[in-house]
């Protein structure tokens, strides 16, 4: 007895037309999987991209926490002068901290530059404003 009739397929003929089946829905889904791997495949670019990623946020935190820095630096030489010991450091501090937020802010685009806001227009000679 052979293997296929034990398992109640019959002749070898039927067990060709499910490998058959199989091998085509092989080659299906390794069409698709390539279809999709080319589709979410990353570019070369990317790398660029993430680089350019890194360089920009360690721009961001640079300014960030020299902002900071500088407030505490400022505060305390203020206080060594003044001898107001805590105050000068605690204010200057937070002002620092606030520097440090808008810079982060400009340098990423969500607050504009100043001196950038919109320009009215000048009026001509003849009274129009165009």
């Amino acid at each position: 007895m052979n293997g296929s009739a034990q398992n109640g397929h019959g002749s070898g003929d039927d067990r060709e037309l499910p490998e058959a089946e199989l091998s085509e829905r092989r080659d299906r889904l390794n069409r698709v999987l390539a279809d999709h791997e080319e589709a979410n495949a990353p570019s070369k670019g990317s790398k660029t991209g993430n680089a350019a990623g890194y360089g920009q946020a360690m721009k961001l935190s640079s300014e960030f926490i020299a902002g900071i820095v500088t407030g505490a630096g400022i505060g305390w030489i203020l206080d060594q002068w003044l001898e107001t010991s805590p105050f000068g450091l605690i204010i200057f501090l937070l002002l620092g901290f606030l520097a440090g937020v808008l810079n982060v802010l400009r340098s990423a685009g969500y607050v504009a530059e100043p001196n950038t806001g919109p320009r009215r227009k000048k009026p001509r000679d003849d009274g129009s404003n165009e």
